[in-house]
């Protein structure tokens, strides 16, 4: 099999595990769904093109060489995520590993010695969410578009544990940013919505996956939440007028 043939069957295993689809490629990259449809399949593109297409992949070249895990996972089982809620370290390290921390990173950082640490990874091993080689060699079995389970074991102990901590700040410091929003919209406008929040989901993630090539000294953990949802305020709601049909 030719290089070229090899780096466009790359690019379609790193689509397929990214959940990401021709036109989605098409739009982030700047050019039509049937201009990536024809460069895929004829093999037939710039260096200039292979270039934007690794940016948006969040791959070297030299990885498209290496076909994406066809298993990786695009979530845990609700067993996993129970022994992930159980045993905070072991939660801590899969967050990290799922973000591409190196094991010395890890070390330098937590109050983990490497032998804890060593036996945390095994117990991911185990719990295939890692395959590790000891010493330190680890490699992640997720997807770049894994996610938690809704209603999982994991999303409660973040609605829990984690959300009203995130919230308790005045969110007053350097890069910060917090907006709350209300109004009356269509089904259309709602589905619109949603879909700009897709598309700064896709993107950071691609940040995350291209900022994690950078030293740990030149990042800072960010936490990004976004939500919306058909609800109103329940002092708002017990001021309404009962609807007349309900007064008959």
């Amino acid at each position: 099999m030719s290089a070229t043939a090899v780096i466009v069957r790359g690019v379609k295993a790193r689509l397929r595990a990214n959940g990401m689809s021709y036109r989605e490629l098409a739009d982030r990259i700047g050019v039509s769904e049937p201009t990536i449809k024809r460069d895929l399949s004829r093999g037939k593109f710039s260096l200039e093109r292979l270039d934007k297409i690794c940016e948006v992949l969040g791959a070297e070249v030299a990885e498209l060489l290496q076909p994406a895990e066809p298993t990786a996972m695009t979530e845990l089982s609700t067993e996993q995520e129970q022994a992930l809620v159980a045993n905070p370290k072991l939660l801590l390290v899969t967050y990290l590993v799922v973000n591409d921390w190196k094991f010395s990173e890890i070390i330098a950082t937590f109050r983990l010695d490497e032998n804890e640490l060593v036996n945390i990874l095994l117990k991911m091993d185990r719990l295939r969410i890692v395959d590790f080689r000891p010493p330190t060699r680890m490699r992640k079995l997720t997807a770049r578009n894994f996610s938690w389970r809704k209603d999982g074991p994991v999303h409660a102990y973040f609605i829990a544990n984690v959300i009203p901590e995130f919230f308790n700040a005045r969110f007053d410091g350097p890069g910060d940013e917090f907006r709350f929003m209300a109004g009356t919209l269509t089904p259309a406008s709602v589905l619109r919505l949603q879909s700009s929040i897709q598309r700064v989901v896709a993107e950071f993630e691609q940040l995350t996956h291209q900022d994690t090539r950078l030293p740990l000294a030149r990042r800072d953990g960010c936490t990004v939440i976004l939500a919306t949802r058909s609800w109103e305020f329940s002092e708002f709601s017990k001021l309404r007028r009962a609807p007349r049909n309900a007064r008959r």
